[in-house]
């Protein structure tokens, strides 16, 4: 007995994705995934690694579904495809929640508890939610190894990611400077400029501003030859005494800074002016300096200009307008070198104090707001420190030193004043650095403000709105601060940075050309130091002076520098002794840890006998996480595995020379060694005698099959010298080939023409000296692991992670680390808010699987909307995808195997060829290859919205609404015959082409779908839909004038179905006839083919095809503004007057060729069918519909006959579902009790073989009383119903 289909009672998706996940782990579905794959071309997916110390929110279910997607499809299509996990475990967000936990500051750290502690405590927390990480990737059917995931704190991990920063290292990347740079106070560490461009990283805030007043020294004061002052500046004599000083204006978002301020910046070329006034809050007479442009901002308000100085002094304090004079002009350059009284004297630079309070000129100095003088404070700016820096003489920084000797600025590094600061001494500079119920009512910005209006230094306070930047952990303001940091020298690179995007596909294609690219365009040098405490500690030892240093690059590398600082004498023993070098086992590298508190105790030993001790920075952990494509398989002292569960490859990646071709090879290399080129003798002159940085140099050697002109093992870089034969295309391409070979062998191979040798060796030697500095690891690429072919992240990612992978492949393999990118949108709750728990409307995802199940959920977020825009989220919409998608599919299975399983298809009936198959089936297999091709191409351009709509819209309204509907009486009616045969054949192809094509979207029901099929037909033998080859496109199944002719059908029908449900005609009720005017032979011949269809589908009984339909329907046009005016702008409106007046003839032009000339103001214009509307008018016991250029015209007349049949088809239905009811099985003949009825005798009587037919019903009988039927109410109808089995 053959198997049945399995039937179901309900669509239970929760449950369907439980069975089917228990299906997977039982049968090994995902490990089969990879190793069914073996030997096919690799399709490599990066997994960003989540930190586990949080709890996983909705928005993760989107980003991982999107990430599951493509890998996915990809190995339907016959790729291997690894996807390994991984755990982020250092970072800001780890350490600032083990303090909260622990009731500590940073400041804490190595005084109430140890490193050693802290860091223990910061491991364990990082893991603590993995469980529940793991929980929802599974209920959400995400596919990626959690068993063997890459941990950033462990050793390996580590330990590649040293490698990286010793290659960076050995290109001169990497170098320590001391400059301005972002800095939280509250997280205790610098940032980079990437973390500052984080989304949501700058906030609109308002703050205390003060134009502050710097009074210029008087020139008694500003003694000395050639000393400059106001008063030389502006070509006028000193003022008389008690008529005011002068005073500089200067404007300050940030009055904390004021105290620090050492020098006022002006700009050479820009106008100034000084102006005499009084000041508004102390009225003393005051004349200030500001620029020309920005008088009439500054003195705007209460402020008026005069121009008679007797107005002036007749000034009084409580007058309403403070008048003002304009009393001179200067330029810029004019007031270089004036000196000025320290604004908030509480302390002086430590150094050169002399060359402080200046004036001096900077480039970056505007008018577009403020005074046009800029206050300048280079301890807390960067280009305050630059312009200062430029000065002659230099102008110093405000620094003092500290209880250490160290020379340090005002402000601490937990943003409070140092003692220095008096009244203002340990109070925090911004007040959101206070703990929650702590900070003052005022601010330190308001009380210095306090403090300068009441000495005549202020003369303006207000509140102003503006962007400033906060941590984008702590969500706390910044501040720029003086720091010792290493960089990363970004600025070398980013041509090649911004040259690799270029060749990158991103969706959407805006952010990696817009924002990805214009950051790279413009970006600074990366920031790699953290002084924190639990992450990956800079691999660099450095003696005090600074003149001698080491970057460590392994483990290897470490002993051996530990065996060195031993023999010296500077270390007691390796601490890693036991570890054994070359063991890459786990065991061996659990002796081991490079963490912070191991590390530290770790002293070198420099070539000249000096201490070198651990520069104390972590690195930035973005280039932990930007290090994981290498650091997962511990590349290069490792490589990938060659399958997902499967060992590591360490043999070597290359021989000196096969066996086979040994002796031949030898020969060829004694005869080239013999013969050299000129070119190639003058080359071998400068590299045997190791010139270029000592590197040694063979010619003439054996790799593998080749031989080559010369390499340098040490470094693996392969010098070649063509000559003019290589120019031939065949010789080219055998290059080309070679030299991709050679790379895939861990090469880099670099080639010069002899023309270039012997004409300008100095340049070639510098650029062979440049590729040794440049040149891969001793590995080479690791080929099938990297570059990634898809990565998938939130946007927030674009200055975060999708930088630093780029950043790092670009410096490191000169490649882009990633080929295609999915830049995720947010996903806001359904009112566009951003989900929060504070704001109250953060979706619990393990409630939304659990009530909705993960194929409903995943269907509704990526069909939604796009990946890269926001998704406003909103349960209603997954249970509108649950009930319209995936209950029309469950719905159409559960019809298919009511009939399949009666009939026992099971398709071991020979393929029915497609000509032999009825045109409805041709037609709906035309649809499902179109349906192939389209999604198929979706999928490989990264498009699952556009895939996910299309199987929905073709499931729906081709299967479902159309096939299904038209066919289903060859499913229960008839014998088993060809007809029926084709029915079940083509509904079963449909139903796993979607199974298939659905797969990567909805992997649980389309998987369920897909076992269910095959379990009657054993047509396929893959143990599931996820191992299955995805559906191929024939074209020989396409028939586009089918499709044509079927679309065709479905819009009439939807016209007629329209116009009824505007009349409330049900669809059972028969009516007479639709008119259709048609415009051509073709149009005719299309409809007539799919009338017997139109008339089923709309329940009429004839179509009247109409050639002249002029003195019938009558036609209405009018512009279509949307479309003309961006067409035709000022001339739309005669455009629109000239379609208001066209004639009939006119009308049916436009409409038959789809255009129409017309003369607009002497020229003559091409008006589209789009840019006007086409309406018929309603006639008399017709209405009348219009799409496009079709017109449809319903006869809604109900003559007697009609109502009858109507009424007849309504008590079929009333029947049929009763039967279902009932639970009668499909085959049970019945017998049939109705009450009488006047209204509905007639009906039944003249329609009483259809009935029987119809409902299987053996004997139909009329009674006066029926006491236990259903009632049945519908128009006049009112009677009661019984049946029974016969």
């Amino acid at each position: 007995m053959s198997a049945k289909f399995p039937e179901y009672k309900g669509l239970d998706l929760p449950k369907v994705a439980g069975d089917i996940l228990s299906y997977w782990q039982e049968h090994n579905i995902f490990e089969k995934s990879v190793t069914t794959r073996e030997g096919h071309a690799p399709f490599v997916f990066f997994e960003g690694p989540p930190s586990a110390n949080g709890l996983p929110g909705v928005h993760h279910v989107l980003a991982r579904a999107i990430k599951d997607i493509f890998p996915r499809y990809k190995t339907m299509k016959g790729y291997q495809v690894k996807r390994k996990a991984g755990w982020d475990t250092h970072g800001l967000p780890i350490e600032l929640g083990v303090e909260k936990e622990l009731g500590i500051t940073k400041e804490d750290i190595g005084k109430t508890i140890s490193v050693e502690d802290y860091n223990a405590a910061c491991r364990k927390a990082v893991m603590r939610y993995t469980d529940v990480w793991n929980d929802l990737t599974q209920k959400m059917g995400y596919w990626v190894d959690m068993d063997d995931p890459y941990i950033t704190f462990q050793p390996k991990y580590m330990e590649s990611v040293w490698w990286l920063l010793k290659q960076i290292y050995d290109k001169q990347l990497l170098y320590k400077g001391y400059s301005i740079q972002p800095y939280s106070p509250k997280a205790g560490t610098g940032l980079s400029s990437h973390e500052l461009n984080q989304p949501g990283t700058y906030q609109d805030v308002t703050d205390t501003t003060v134009v502050a007043q710097f009074k210029s020294l008087s020139p008694t004061l500003s003694k000395g030859e050639g000393v400059n002052t106001v008063w030389r500046a502006f070509n006028v004599s000193p003022p008389l005494e008690g008529l005011g000083e002068a005073y500089f204006l200067a404007w300050t978002t940030t009055p904390w800074t004021l105290p620090s301020n050492t020098a006022l910046t002006v700009g050479l070329k820009i106008d100034y002016v000084l102006v005499e006034t009084f000041n508004q809050y102390t009225f003393e007479p005051i004349k200030v300096v500001l620029a020309k442009k920005l008088v009439s901002y500054q003195f705007a308000g209460k402020f008026n200009q005069v121009q008679d100085k007797t107005e002036l002094l007749s000034y009084k304090q409580e007058d309403k307008k403070i008048p003002y004079r304009i009393l001179a002009e200067c330029k810029g350059l004019d007031l270089v070198g004036i000196k000025y009284e320290q604004l908030l004297p509480y302390a002086l630079p430590y150094n050169n104090p002399e060359n402080a309070f200046r004036v001096i000129s900077g480039d970056f100095v505007t008018t577009e707001d403020g005074t046009g003088i800029v206050h300048t404070a280079p301890t807390f700016g960067a280009d305050d420190a630059l312009v200062a820096k430029q000065a002659t003489p230099e102008v110093p920084p405000l620094l003092v030193k500290d209880e250490n000797g160290n020379l340090v600025p005002l402000v601490n590094l937990q943003g409070k004043f140092r003692p220095e600061m008096g009244e203002y001494a340990g109070k925090y500079v911004k007040n959101e650095y206070y703990n929650d119920g702590e900070a003052p009512e005022r601010s330190v910005d308001v009380e210095i403000a306090i403090k300068l209006k009441e000495e005549n230094k202020a003369f303006k306070v207000e509140k102003y709105k503006h962007s400033y930047p906060n941590c984008w952990r702590t969500d706390k303001p910044i501040l720029y601060y003086p720091l010792d940091s290493w960089f990363i020298k970004v600025t070398n690179v980013k041509n090649r940075m911004f040259e690799l995007n270029e060749t990158i596909n991103w969706k959407p294609k805006a952010t990696g050309i817009g924002r990805f690219g214009n950051w790279l365009a413009n970006a600074n040098d990366w920031n790699l130091s953290r002084s924190r405490y639990w992450g990956i500690p800079l691999p660099i030892w450095r003696t005090e002076d600074g003149k001698e240093e080491i970057c460590i690059g392994s483990v290897q590398e470490l002993k051996t520098e530990m065996q060195h600082a031993v023999e010296a004498g500077m270390m007691k023993a390796d601490i890693f002794q036991s570890f054994e070098i070359g063991n890459n086992s786990e065991e061996n590298y659990s002796k081991i840890d490079l963490h912070k508190n191991i590390v530290d105790d770790i002293v070198l030993v420099s070539p000249t006998g000096q201490k070198m001790q651990r520069e104390s920075d972590l690195i930035d952990v973005w280039f932990d996480s930007g290090s994981m494509p290498y650091a997962q398989w511990h590349y290069p002292f490792e490589m990938p595995p060659k399958s997902s569960k499967g060992g590591l490859a360490n043999t070597p990646a290359y021989q000196t020379a096969r066996k086979s071709a040994c002796h031949l090879i030898n020969e060829q290399k004694k005869e080239r060694i013999k013969n050299p080129t000129e070119a190639e003798k003058v080359l071998w002159e400068c590299l045997k005698t190791k010139q270029l940085n000592g590197y040694k140099f063979r010619r003439e050697h054996i790799i593998d099959e080749y031989i080559v002109d010369f390499v340098c093992l040490a470094k693996n870089l392969i010098v070649e010298v063509d000559g003019g034969y290589h120019n031939n295309p065949e010789v080219h391409e055998a290059d080309k080939f070679r030299t991709e070979n050679l790379e895939d062998l861990g090469f880099r191979v670099i080639r010069f023409t002899n023309k270039e040798v012997i004409g300008n060796i100095d340049g070639v030697l510098e650029k062979i000296k440049y590729e040794l500095r440049m040149s891969f690891s001793p590995l080479g690429k690791l080929k099938g692991a990297f570059p990634a072919d898809f990565i998938a992240e939130g946007v927030d990612q674009t200055r975060g992670w999708f930088y630093t992978l780029h950043a790092i492949g670009a410096m490191v393999f000169d490649s882009v680390a990633y080929k295609n990118v999915v830049s995720n949108g947010l996903v806001l709750d359904k009112n566009g808010q951003k989900m929060s728990k504070r704001l109250g409307n953060a979706v619990d995802p393990f409630k939304t699987l659990s009530t909705y199940g993960a194929d409903a959920t995943r269907w509704y977020m990526i069909s939604n909307a796009n990946p890269w825009d926001n998704l406003k989220f909103d349960l209603e919409g997954i249970e509108e995808v649950k009930r319209k998608f995936f209950g029309t599919l469950y719905n159409t299975y559960s019809f298919f195997t009511l009939y399949a399983n009666l009939d026992k298809f099971s398709y071991s009936e020979a393929e029915i060829p497609l000509n032999d198959r009825p045109e409805i089936d041709r037609w709906i297999l035309s649809e499902l290859h179109t349906l192939i091709k389209k999604v198929d191409a979706f999928y490989a351009d990264y498009e699952p919205t556009k895939a996910a709509r299309a199987i929905s819209d073709f499931t729906q309204d081709y299967v479902s609404n159309w096939y299904v509907r038209l066919s289903r009486r060859r499913f229960w009616k008839g014998d088993y015959q060809t007809d029926k045969i084709s029915a079940y054949q083509t509904l079963y192809t449909c139903m796993v082409t979607i199974a298939k094509l659905g797969a990567p979207i909805a992997p649980f029901f389309m998987d369920r779908l897909y076992l269910d099929l095959n379990v009657a037909t054993k047509k396929e033998t893959f143990e599931s839909v996820h191992l299955a080859d995805f559906p191929v496109f024939d074209a020989a199944f396409v028939n586009k004038p089918l499709e044509h002719k079927m679309e065709s059908a479905q819009t009439i029908s939807s016209l007629v179905l329209s116009l009824r449900a505007k009349e409330k005609i049900k669809v059972r009720q028969p009516l007479q006839k639709i008119m259709i005017p048609i415009t051509n032979k073709q149009q005719k011949e299309e409809i007539l083919a799919v009338a017997d269809l139109i008339k089923h589908e709309v329940n009429i009984k004839e179509i009247e095809l109409l050639e002249d339909a002029s003195d019938i329907l009558v036609k209405q046009i009018k512009p279509n503004f949307k479309t003309l005016g961006p067409r035709f702008g000022k001339d739309m409106k005669t455009i629109a007057n000239a379609v208001i007046h066209f004639t009939s003839e006119d009308i049916n032009k436009i409409e038959q060729n789809g255009h129409l000339k017309v003369a607009i103001n002497g020229k003559n214009i091409t008006l589209e069918r789009t840019d006007v509307e086409i309406t018929s008018q309603d006639i008399e016991g017709w209405l009348v519909a219009n799409e496009g250029s079709l017109t449809v015209a319903l006869d809604v007349t109900i003559t007697d006959g009609l109502r009858k049949e109507g009424i007849a088809r309504e008590l079929v239905n009333r029947i049929q579902n009763l039967r279902k009811d009932s639970g009668f099985e499909v085959t049970d003949r019945i017998d049939v009790l109705l009450q009488k009825d006047d209204y509905i005798i007639n009906a039944v009587i003249t329609n009483i073989s259809y009935i029987k037919a119809e409902t299987l019903t053996e004997e139909l009988e009329f009674i006066e009383q029926v006491d236990n039927g259903i009632e049945i109410t519908f128009d006049e109808v009112n009677t009661k119903l019984f049946i029974k089995k016969h």
